[in-house]
């Protein structure tokens, strides 16, 4: 009985250090993704171009709603891209 609490708490440390790997790409991937979104801001500026551009941010979402083919729910995939553009689209503006 106490060989099988081991295991479990062992699968329990393994699966976490996975997350935890997994959220270390999340971070990396989006700053980078900041970065970028930062980049266009000063190309937007030098265009005379709004930051804001809803139905770009449409598209992309609709985009990602079309490529999920995992367990997230469209529902949840928006409110997570939603607040990465809002992020990003604040970083254009704080230049």
């Amino acid at each position: 009985m106490k060989k099988r609490g081991t295991d479990l708490f062992e699968q329990l440390k393994h699966q976490r250090k996975k997350i935890d790997l997994v959220d270390g790409q999340l971070l990396k991937l989006v700053n980078r993704r900041l970065r970028i979104a930062f980049k266009l801001g000063k190309i937007k500026k030098k265009m005379g171009s709004e930051i804001h551009d809803p139905r770009r941010e449409e598209e992309v979402l609709e985009r990602l709603k079309l490529k999920n083919k995992g367990r997230l729910k469209n529902e949840d995939l928006k409110k997570i891209f939603e607040t990465i553009i809002r992020i990003c689209r604040r970083s254009q503006i704080q230049r």
